[in-house]
């Protein structure tokens, strides 16, 4: 774990969460993938949709069509730095269309893009044996905490469209 990052724990039982994860990359975003599975099943998320997109650039517009069916939503990308302002126009999009989703939609998106310089950054991010951190579980692990910290403030019955959201009594958080 990281110098200054929390420890989390929470209580997803009962929460319908998707995955949706890019494609570029493969070994990078297997990891990842596999990171958001375990920070899921870790919290108990037991409902769990995987939806995989071609690159980080898709990721905003399959978050936006998903994010009315779900409780929360884990976006998995990886974009590496080349020789052209190609990697500043996909992380700005991404980032701003997701962060777009869940403020329009009030459905939290845990942000697991990894923007890399080279792509050994980007394997030490994956969660893979010897990297030094798991972006995947941490951002599993955030959208989580975030549907638990929302339940706690929300008005009984304030859920969005259809979704189930964890009643309060049943949340924990460190």
């Amino acid at each position: 774990m990281k110098d200054g990052a929390p420890t989390i724990r929470t209580d997803g039982r009962g929460l319908r969460v998707a995955v949706v994860a890019a494609s570029w990359h493969a070994t990078v975003m297997d990891g990842l993938l596999d990171g958001a599975r375990r920070g899921l099943a870790d919290a108990g998320v037991e409902h769990v949709d995987v939806v995989r997109v071609p690159g980080t650039f898709e990721l905003p517009v399959a978050c936006a069509r998903l994010a009315d069916w779900y409780d929360a939503l884990v976006a998995l990308g990886v974009v590496i730095r080349g020789g052209t302002p190609h990697f500043e126009y996909v992380c700005q999009a991404a980032t701003a269309g997701l962060t777009d989703v869940a403020v329009r939609t009030g459905t939290p998106v845990g942000f697991g893009v990894l923007t890399c310089d080279d792509e050994q950054q980007a394997l030490d991010r994956a969660g893979l044996p010897g990297s030094a951190e798991d972006k995947g579980h941490e951002s599993a692990t955030a959208a989580v905490a975030t549907v638990v910290a929302l339940a706690r403030v929300s008005p009984p019955g304030a859920g969005r469209g259809g979704a189930h959201v964890v009643p309060a009594s049943r949340t924990a958080t460190e």
